[in-house]
C-alpha cells in the first residue's frame, strides 16, 4: 500500500546522532480500514476506499450508514479512495487494516493537506508585491498598481495577480524525510513542515519521486542541517 490517511498533530524538534536539532512535524498516520474495493473486472480500475477516524452512527444519512453496514465496518469520519498499483495491493480485502508500518525510517513521503485559510488578502501579502514608495506624498501604499489593460485587450487577463482569497486550498509537499516512527502511537515524525493547521486531515503516500538524486537513503536517524556540523563531517570524510 502506497497511501495512508492521518492528521497533523503539530511541530516539535528531535536531536540527531551528531547533536543537531531537527525540526519535525508529528503526524498521526492511521490505522485505516479498507471500506470498499474496486476491481478491474467490475469497475474498470483497481482502487481501495480507506476509512480513518471512527465516529458514531448518530448524524449519518441512511445511505452512508448502509455503505458501512454493507462493508461490515464501523463508520468513519474520513473516507478516501486511493489507486492500487501493485499485485500485493490487489489482495487487499474489505476490512483489512493498514497502519503506519507501511513506512520506514529514511523513506520519502508526499503529504497532501488543506492550507490555512487567510481570508481576503492584498497583493503584498498574497503575492509578495513590494508596494509603492512610503515617502514624499506618493500615496501608493499597498496598492497593486497599473493592471495594463488599455484599448487592447480591454479586459483583465485571466490569472492576473490581484487581491483575493488566500489559502484554504489543496497543497502537496513532496519528498519529506521520515525521521522516526512510533508504531505504538501510530506517529510519524517528518522533517520539515506539513500543509494545514494542527488536527487537519492529511493524505500521505510514498514519494512519487523516490529518494532524491537516485541514491538509496540509509535507514537511520536523519542528520541535522547545521552547516557548521556539516562542514566538520566533510572534514572528517564522513
Amino acid at each position: 500500500m502506497q497511501f495512508l490517511l492521518g492528521r497533523k498533530i503539530g511541530m516539535t524538534q528531535v536531536f540527531s546522532p551528531d547533536g543537531g536539532a531537527i525540526s519535525v512535524t508529528v503526524v498521526e498516520a492511521g490505522p485505516c480500514t479498507v471500506v470498499q474495493r474496486k476491481t478491474e473486472e467490475n469497475d474498470g480500475y483497481a482502487s481501495a476506499q480507506l476509512g480513518y477516524m471512527p465516529r458514531k452512527e448518530k448524524g449519518l444519512s441512511k445511505a452512508a450508514l448502509g455503505h458501512f453496514q454493507k462493508a461490515g465496518t464501523q463508520p468513519f469520519r474520513y473516507l478516501k479512495e486511493v489507486p492500487l498499483e501493485d499485485d500485493e495491493d490487489a489482495e487487499l480485502e474489505t476490512g483489512s487494516l493498514i497502519d503506519v508500518t507501511i513506512f520506514d525510517r529514511g523513506d520519502r513521503v508526499d503529504v497532501t493537506g488543506t492550507s490555512k485559510g487567510r481570508g481576503f488578502a492584498g497583493v503584498m501579502k498574497r503575492h509578495g508585491f513590494g508596494g509603492g514608495p512610503a515617502s514624499h506624498g506618493g500615496m501608493f501604499d499597498r496598492l497593486p498598481g497599473a493592471l495594463g489593460a488599455s484599448a487592447y485587450p480591454s479586459k483583465i487577463i485571466k490569472g492576473k495577480k490581484m487581491p483575493g482569497q488566500m489559502g484554504n486550498e489543496k497543497v502537496t509537499t513532496q519528498g519529506l524525510l521520515v525521521v522516526d516512527i512510533i508504531p505504538e502511537q501510530n506517529l510519524l515524525l517528518l522533517r520539515g513542515a506539513v500543509p494545514g493547521a494542527n488536527n487537519g486531515f492529511v493524505v500521505l503516500r510514498k514519494s512519487v519521486k523516490g529518494n532524491r538524486g537516485g541514491l538509496e537513503k540509509p535507514k537511520e536517524q536523519a542528520r541535522s542541517l547545521n552547516p557548521l556540523k556539516a562542514s566538520k563531517r566533510a572534514a572528517r570524510g564522513s
